[in-house]
């Protein structure tokens, strides 16, 4: 593997958005590129690429699309055919990484499996704090996390346990469950070969578990990422879930269809 792309999905954070990807360009693993998911911010979000980060080290791509209603499967799935990378790392706008992050997606990543690391969640008030402060979480030190976890800032801290794991990384193959794309790595011909995300998931929830159950049925397997890749997930208020039971049914007929593979509506109009 060489290069690694790395899609950041956002709508209309730009200030979330910095500190993530000020997070991603302070990465031990240079060789890699972003492409910035945007699914139809104002123009807050472009002037921020534009002003802050022409002249990055790591090429950063923005990849818009206009505004109607949540459609993160779909501006992924432009992102990635857009994309040069032979690895696709997928986590969300409102999500900091450690200076680890790629290094330790690149050691994990195994032919035919998708790895889905995990997250720890930021209070409200905290993330607060973190913006308006500009604090550099990636930066900080166990200890400094340990006392934000004692003051109800944090929800947790385990995930910043880094274990070896080895062989136990393997034993959940076809488990589908919390692999999110707020810190999901997938080959891109894996990718591919489920026709990427489906959008007829529009509307909040599920379109990253089709997915995964899609590359499951495929024969990619589940490598667990947890002890090693972890995310911190700034808080933000739920999305419009009004299309929760109808993505839901969906994703349950699926999820007992083993011969349902290729996304409907997928990343081949793209291609």
């Amino acid at each position: 593997m060489s290069l690694i792309s790395v899609i950041i999905t956002t709508y209309n954070w730009p200030e979330a958005l910095a500190a993530s990807l000020q997070s991603l360009l302070s990465q031990e693993d240079r060789n890699f590129e972003i492409l910035v998911a945007d699914d139809g911010s104002t123009d807050a979000t472009a002037k921020l690429i534009t002003n802050r980060y022409a002249s990055s080290s790591i090429p950063i791509q923005h990849i818009r699309h206009d505004d109607q209603g949540f459609r993160a499967g779909t501006i992924r799935n432009k992102a990635v055919a857009r994309s040069q990378g032979d690895y696709l790392i997928f986590i969300d706008g409102d999500c900091i990484v450690f200076p680890d992050f790629i290094k330790n997606h690149r050691h994990l990543a195994t032919k035919d499996h998708f790895v889905p690391g995990n997250r720890i969640l930021l209070t409200e008030s905290f993330t607060r704090e973190v913006l308006n402060e500009n604090i550099s979480l990636y930066n900080q030190s166990i200890t400094y996390f340990i006392s934000q976890w004692f003051t109800n800032k944090i929800n947790r801290i385990t995930p910043l346990i880094r274990l070896p794991l080895g062989p136990l990384r393997l034993t959940q193959p076809s488990r589908w469950q919390k692999a999110m794309t707020c810190n999901l790595a997938i080959w891109k011909n894996d990718f591919v070969g489920v026709n990427g995300f489906d959008e007829l998931f529009e509307g909040w929830g599920y379109e990253d578990s089709d997915l995964v159950i899609r590359l499951i049925h495929n024969g990619v397997r589940r490598k667990e990422g947890r002890f090693a890749i972890p995310v911190l997930h700034l808080w933000h208020r739920q999305n419009d879930q009004s299309r929760h039971d109808q993505n839901f049914q969906r994703l349950m007929e699926r999820l007992h269809e083993q011969s349902f593979i290729r996304a409907r509506k997928g990343l081949d109009q793209y291609l």
